[in-house]
């Protein structure tokens, strides 16, 4: 009996050890609770499943290993090893990765979708490059402009306090296309800035707007998206190469069709979102056809100031080119 139960002991032992051979760790400035950690969670199911408990991650939500410029400087002493990325992050890591975010390019889900199939080649080789492996994208969602002052036109924006994520070259340069000299805050900083008045005005997704509570230091909002936010979960190419074969399949496979579900969800919400915006009193400012080409002017002007910084002239170009010929397909 003593000897079955130390063999049974040893192979308890060894099964344990095998379960936990690859851990990854991966961090978010998602909320816990949110639905793309909800999401995540599920990937983690999956792939644990899938790779008979070889594989998993060990998640750390709500920013708890700090800011994306932060994580990323963890994951390059293998702290971390992946993170949910939005685009602030993604273009520390491969900057032409930003001309997604760039102001009044996407106006629809479709025409997402259609960049990130057109360019999914030259985007994954950027983040090789910069050291990762894309293992799915999951867009944040379309991006709009709240304030306590309404804006009526885009000239009303040149007299806002508008806070600025600190560090993000797109978001600066789209304000200063609008004459606007924005104000640099760390995200976790945004709310207690709205409250003091040391900002009145800042830009997010309406679902976003609501889950950080943001809403309640604001009146209005723009009725036109500012961009479309791109958002992708990815990890250190150094890790990924370290795994096993089957494993890396079973990693890219399962991120594909569940970060594909987080961006349906992710749509979801905010269309919920924006009607909940409405029942909790934020009036929402339509604008004409004469102010959104104004909003669109300053996008391409936008667009060019950041041509040698984040991506070349050609790259821009074929990108805008991309936009139009698919709109011409789709009647619009």
């Amino acid at each position: 009996m003593k000897r079955l139960a130390v063999v049974a002991l040893l192979a308890f032992s060894a099964a344990s050890a095998f379960a936990q051979q690859y851990t990854i760790k991966f961090a978010s400035i998602a909320p816990e609770g949110s639905t793309w950690m909800n999401v995540m969670k599920e990937y983690d199911a999956a792939v644990r499943k899938e790779s008979g408990g070889r594989l998993g991650f060990r998640m750390y939500p709500s920013m708890t290993q700090g800011d994306e410029k932060t994580v990323i400087r963890k994951i390059a002493i293998n702290q971390l090893q992946a993170a949910g990325f939005t685009g602030v992050g993604l273009g520390e890591i491969a900057p032409k990765v930003r001309i997604l975010d760039t102001p009044f390019l996407i106006r629809t889900s479709a025409e997402a979708d259609n960049l990130y199939k057109v360019f999914d080649q030259e985007f994954q080789q950027a983040f090789d490059a910069g050291g990762y492996v894309l293992l799915g994208w999951a867009e944040v969602g379309f991006v709009y402009v709240f304030s306590q002052s309404q804006i009526r036109t885009p000239a009303d924006i040149r007299s806002l306090k508008m806070w600025v994520w600190e560090g993000d070259p797109v978001a600066e340069t789209a304000f200063q296309a609008l004459d606007l000299k924005p104000i640099p805050l760390s995200i976790d900083n945004v709310r207690t800035s709205l409250q003091t008045g040391l900002v009145n005005a800042f830009y997010t997704t309406p679902y976003a707007c609501i889950a950080l509570q943001w809403y309640t230091q604001a009146k209005y909002m723009v009725d036109f998206p500012l961009t479309c936010s791109s958002g992708a979960v990815l990890v250190s190419k150094r890790y990924f190469d370290s795994l096993p074969k089957d494993l890396q399949d079973i990693l890219i496979r399962n991120g594909h069709q569940y970060m594909k579900k987080l961006t349906d969800f992710g749509r979801k919400d905010n269309a919920t979102a924006l009607k909940e915006l409405k029942k909790r009193g934020i009036t929402f400012t339509e604008t004409n056809a004469k102010e959104v080409q104004e909003y669109v002017d300053a996008g391409i002007r936008a667009r060019k100031m950041l041509v040698g910084r984040l991506y070349d002239e050609d790259f821009m170009k074929r990108v805008e080119k991309a936009v139009d010929d698919f709109r011409k397909q789709q009647g619009k």
